[in-house]
């Protein structure tokens, strides 16, 4: 099989082996950084070993088919369906041997702000929010959302959530910058065709192996009333909490918890991850790397756009890449353009070696 060289069955046992090693040592445990790792490369050795098996038995699968309709049995819609499927697991395949970053695997912290415009910018940032909740759901992974702040008549002021699952950050790369939506507007009477922006801000979640130095003296903390959805996301006493590192001026809220102390952990934590890439950001500033991420959010500035009116395109104006198919991607079937982001990455990067 071609996918051999990247399948090496006998290393991965042999690294197995040594990280079983590793982890049956008693004295391990006692240093939880070192622990963490081994267990995060346990796992990634068992679903590379997982998915060599699962590639064998699928082509073993699709030969057995070969065999039964050479011998004169209609397996046409089987035969189909196991390609499919194998076709989608070899594209999630590929889309994983382009996350290479240092933070790709790590878990994401997304925030979604729109631009100027009012009610219709806020309205579409919440359309933004709905597709990663959707598309986060259909990868199997979990979202916590941290903050919510409504928009007075309808939409979000922002939003900021987080993505756990393997690869998160290094998936979500691809949907840093500005989203621009053309529609006819249903906050119209006249029923004219709007334009609307909304910015997206992603960063890793970084874990205590990661050093984040953060004085006291460089925070302002303040607490409020959670304002979110209603229900059990509306708190009584002055639960949620906003922190402000002064030096940067970033900004980082939670009111997902009842409790004040819970939600000023989480928010510290967001912190760290909005810090920690904010050095990555000015060290990559020079490459222009992530200079989307810091286009106003305005016309002319966008990575993508979403086209309802007079025709229904979305298109990525990095890539290239075009869907005409609008409510599947709103739906959160962003496959087509991470895909697309990270091979062109890759490709600029080994442009730049």
């Amino acid at each position: 099989m071609s996918c051999g060289s990247i399948f090496d069955v006998p290393k991965l046992r042999e690294q197995m082996a040594r990280i079983e090693k590793e982890a049956s040592d008693p004295n391990l445990w006692s240093n939880q950084q070192k622990s963490q790792t081994v267990m995060r490369e346990r796992k990634r050795l068992e679903d590379m070993l997982s998915t060599e098996a699962d590639l064998a038995r699928r082509s073993d699968d699709i030969a057995a088919y070969f065999e039964l309709a050479r011998e004169g049995e209609d397996v046409s819609a089987d035969l189909r369906r196991e390609i499919d499927s194998l076709r989608e697991l070899v594209e999630r395949l590929e889309t994983e041997t382009l996350l290479s970053g240092e933070h790709d695997a790590r878990n994401a912290i997304v925030t979604i702000h729109p631009g100027a415009g009012g009610t219709e910018s806020q309205d579409w940032a919440e359309m933004l929010l709905r597709m990663y909740l959707r598309w986060a759901e259909r990868q199997g992974f979990e979202t916590v959302l941290n903050d919510y702040q409504p928009g007075e008549e309808a939409g979000i002021k922002s939003a900021t959530f987080s993505v756990n699952g393997e690869y998160a950050y290094g998936l979500l790369t691809s949907e840093i910058g500005v989203h621009r939506l053309v529609r006819i507007s249903p906050f119209d009477q006249a029923k004219r065709r709007h334009t609307s922006f909304a910015s997206v801000f992603v960063s890793p979640e970084i874990d205590e192996s990661i050093h984040v130095e953060i004085t006291t003296e460089d925070l302002r903390v303040d607490t409020y009333r959670s304002g979110g959805r209603g229900g059990q996301h509306v708190n009584t006493t002055d639960s949620a909490v906003r922190i402000t590192h002064l030096p940067t001026g970033i900004v980082v809220s939670c009111q997902n918890e009842r409790s004040q102390h819970k939600n000023r952990d989480r928010a510290m934590s967001m912190l760290r991850s909005r810090l920690y890439e904010h050095e990555l950001e000015k060290k990559r500033a020079a490459t222009k790397k992530i200079e989307d991420s810091k286009l106003d959010i305005d016309f002319g500035s966008q990575i993508r756009s979403y086209v309802l009116a007079p025709y229904r395109m979305v298109k990525d104006h990095r890539t290239k890449t075009e869907v005409g198919d609008v409510d599947r991607v709103l739906d959160g079937d962003l496959q087509p353009f991470i895909r697309a982001y990270l091979r062109a990455r890759r490709d600029e990067q080994q442009g730049s070696v």
